[in-house]
């Protein structure tokens, strides 16, 4: 099996410009995680007293959904803390349980996915391969995610055909690659959503688990889940050969990235050149790895307005 190109850091780096890359702090991960609920508890509590702003609270609370699935990538790499016992717990049970995955079953699918990134073996070239698109395509996937028919059939349909042994264990459309990771996790996640549900009705506000918590699930975040990946990896010529452009790094306004790509998740060209690399320093990381003359081979989108013109182009050549 034909794994992905890679470089050292020392191909591109003195050992004196590596060294801030190298260091952890302990507590940036944890305080992470405190930040994405504090940030959920506050849309929460915001549409329950003014239910006038339940539509720009879904979107908020949508996006931080997709950044505990972004803090659970970083505790895939062993990011959230120095401690490994605290990053697999932080990690599985306060980020990946949630929305209904496993750690323990995403870590190695993902690595899998860094060892041959955009190779034949990749489990992740599924997302990345069908575009480009036509635009009444992509549109149709978008109004699926939002409508809710992504989130019925990845977190219904496919675990209960998985059980009957209906569908193969590799994953063969685009989105249903997640009912491998999420239905792994049914019954943690159930019970986790069971307990928010419990204490949210205690305190009387029983409807916002279902206006404020499960439905940005079921619309807001299998879209953007969808925009990152597809601005991650796909349309990015020579992305199987040249590991400086294995993957997108999209350039993300203030507004995208509290809407869209929380966390440092649009710097994923970064990431996949030195996956080792903690999230929050990935902005420093872009700018050293450009002040490089391989720098300039790096995929990079002005936006995610501009990823999807490029991911809905045309229709892609029969393979």
């Amino acid at each position: 099996m034909p794994a992905a190109p890679r470089i050292r850091p020392a191909d591109l780096f003195t050992p004196e410009e590596w060294v801030p890359f190298q260091s952890r702090r302990g507590l940036v991960g944890p305080l992470l995680v405190l930040h994405c609920w504090g940030v959920i508890a506050l849309a929460v509590a915001a549409g329950t007293i003014w239910p006038i702003l339940i539509p720009i609270c879904v979107m908020i609370i949508g996006t931080r959904q997709l950044g505990l699935a972004i803090l659970m990538h970083e505790a895939a790499h062993g990011g959230l803390s120095t401690n490994g016992k605290l990053n697999d717990f932080l990690g599985h049970w306060l980020c990946a349980v949630p929305v209904g995955a496993s750690l323990n079953a995403y870590r190695p699918y993902h690595l899998s996915h860094h060892r041959f990134a955009q190779q034949a073996e990749d489990p992740d070239l599924v997302l990345s391969a069908p575009f480009p698109v036509s635009p009444a395509s992509l549109r149709r996937k978008i109004l699926r995610d939002l409508t809710g028919q992504t989130f019925f059939k990845q977190r219904l349909l496919l675990p209960l055909a998985a059980k009957r042994g209906a569908r193969a264990a590799r994953a063969t459309d685009d989105h249903d690659y997640e009912a491998i990771v999420t239905g792994r996790s049914i019954a943690p996640f159930v019970l986790v959503n069971l307990g928010l549900l419990a204490g949210l009705t205690l305190i009387g506000a029983w409807w916002a688990y279902f206006a404020l918590w499960l439905l940005p699930m079921a619309t807001w975040f299998p879209m953007v889940t969808r925009l990152r990946n597809i601005a991650e990896h796909a349309c990015v010529e020579g992305s199987a050969s040249d590991p400086f452009r294995a993957a997108r790094t999209t350039r993300a306004r203030w507004w995208e990235r509290a809407f869209i790509a929380p966390y440092w998740v649009n710097f994923h060209a970064e990431h996949h050149l030195f996956m080792h690399v903690p999230c929050w320093k990935l902005p420093s990381l872009h700018k050293a790895v450009h002040d490089k003359p391989q720098g300039e081979r790096m995929e990079v989108a002005d936006g995610y307005v501009e990823v999807l013109k490029t991911a809905s182009a045309g229709v892609p050549p029969v393979r």
